[in-house]
């Protein structure tokens, strides 16, 4: 699979100009995949041959990459995959993307995704499902799934998603690659389209874990626009010794897990034994009640962020209306997938007078119980591990009808990202079937370094 590394071998062999042309062929070549919603092509040859003319540098000079398209981006309309922002122009870009491109780094599209982000197999899309690298039959993941199968197809070595509750992991898990999560607040979410504020954080695809490593490297760091972002402390380390505790989640090992998904899980702990580090069984209780604290804080905060698509001030506005509140309801049923009007509805519903109480509130308090429970396993133990989702890419349409079905398929993400922690998928195989399956690490706040230099040593033992 690609590297950047091969990438910048081949600039110095042949040109930016002709790398691009060739990451655009490639993404043209797989459009029946649909994991691109729309190519930058121009702005990128623009941009390869400033590269080639010595005017651009940095260390992905000439380097393609893919962005989720919910990240604000110049050179082709920034759409959140749907019909509410299908011809929004963006004014400015993200910081993330703006970093990227200091340092060279060309971008060649935008991916498609679940609308606003809202979904966990890319069927939500406004504008069609994007198919499994591996199957094309099956989800690609979600809701980072375009961002995850370019990655996959080689079309580039890396690619940007965002993940509020898995939505990096659980597509690189279904499609054999790298995604990680960095700590909440690593990178800034400035110019990102917002989902749920206090769980949306900022990560990459690669094909290996130093290609990961540096990019975030270059993405991380404290941004006055985004004051959520932390100073940068993330530096790649060169190597992690031998010896490190790990706790493997029973919660995340029993029964409803696909046995296929058990068995790799199982495989990976053998390799981290025999190469020196202690991996012991350990509860995380509060993992049971996770997916319900997240199903209303999300929906809670993204029915709050989405309230700005009006008809009036931006984006897409329906026709023929006589009152403002037929302009509002009638923009909003036709510029919303069902899935957006869902997850709206459920967080207005729990922010309400007489349920706030009931079920906002305490959902918080469980939040803190968790990140508590959390809190003490990391007192023992350096990292944890388990799946990252109970099953493999399933069957394009077989969940889509049946919501419950579809959230818990999120179960073993969102604790993390509940808590703000870091975590990264990472191959560990394949099924029966051939399908790609993931296994999960996840460390403390600010552990990052640590986290992918133990998944960066163990890539070459499997």
């Amino acid at each position: 699979m690609i590297t950047i590394s091969d990438i910048i071998a081949q600039i110095d062999s042949t040109s930016a100009r002709e790398v691009i042309e060739t990451a655009l062929a490639k993404a043209r070549e797989s459009s029946d995949y649909h994991a691109l919603l729309n190519l930058t092509a121009e702005r990128a040859l623009e941009r390869a041959d400033a590269v080639d003319a010595g005017k651009i540098t940095g260390k992905l000079a000439g380097v393609p990459f893919v962005i989720k398209d919910n990240f604000l981006a110049f050179g082709a309309p920034t759409t959140a995959a749907s019909k509410m922002l299908e011809n929004f122009v963006a004014p400015l870009q993200a910081t993330s993307v703006e970093k990227l491109e200091a340092e060279g780094a060309i971008c060649i599209g935008k991916s498609n995704l679940d609308a606003f982000a809202h979904g966990g197999s890319t069927e939500n899309s406004a504008f069609g499902p994007t198919s499994n690298a591996y199957d094309k039959t099956r989800v690609s993941g979600g809701s980072s799934g375009g961002s995850a199968v370019v990655t996959a197809l080689d079309i580039v070595p890396f690619a940007l998603g965002s993940d509020t509750g898995g939505s990096i992991r659980q597509p690189a898990s279904f499609n054999g690659v790298v995604g990680v999560k960095p700590t909440y607040g690593t990178i800034s979410r400035y110019g990102v389209v917002a989902m749920a504020s206090s769980t949306d954080v900022i990560g990459a695809f690669t094909n290996n874990v130093s290609d990961a490593e540096l990019v975030i490297s270059i993405m991380a760091g404290r941004d006055v626009r985004d004051m959520t972002t932390l100073p940068n402390f993330f530096e790649p380390l060169a190597e992690t010794k031998p010896g490190l505790k790990i706790g493997l989640i029973s919660d995340f090992m029993a029964e409803g897990v696909d046995s296929d998904v058990r068995a790799r899980v199982n495989e990976y702990v053998a390799k981290l034994r025999e190469n020196g580090h202690i991996v012991e069984d350990v509860s995380l209780p509060m993992a049971e009640y996770a997916l319900a604290i997240y199903y209303i804080l999300v929906p809670a905060e993204l029915s709050s962020n989405l309230a700005r698509y009006d008809g009036i001030r931006y984006g897409f506005r329906a026709e023929g209306v006589k009152t403002l509140a037929e302009l509002y309801g009638r923009t909003r049923d036709q510029g919303f997938v069902t899935e957006n009007k869902r997850r709206i509805m459920i967080g207005s519903y729990v922010l309400s007078s007489g349920f706030f109480d009931a079920y906002y509130l305490q959902a918080q308090k469980a939040r803190t119980l968790l990140i508590n429970q959390f809190n003490k396993l990391f007192k023992k133990y350096d990292m944890l591990i388990g799946p990252v989702a109970p099953t493999t890419a399933f069957k394009i349409g077989k969940n889509s009808s049946d919501p419950i079905k579809m959230y818990l398929g999120d179960i073993m993400t969102v604790p993390t990202s509940l808590a703000g922690l870091p975590a990264i998928s990472v191959p560990a195989g394949h099924d029966e079937s051939g399908l790609p399956v993931g296994v999960q690490l996840m460390g403390p706040m600010r552990s990052d370094a640590k986290l992918l230099a133990l998944a960066r040593s163990m890539e070459s033992k499997l």
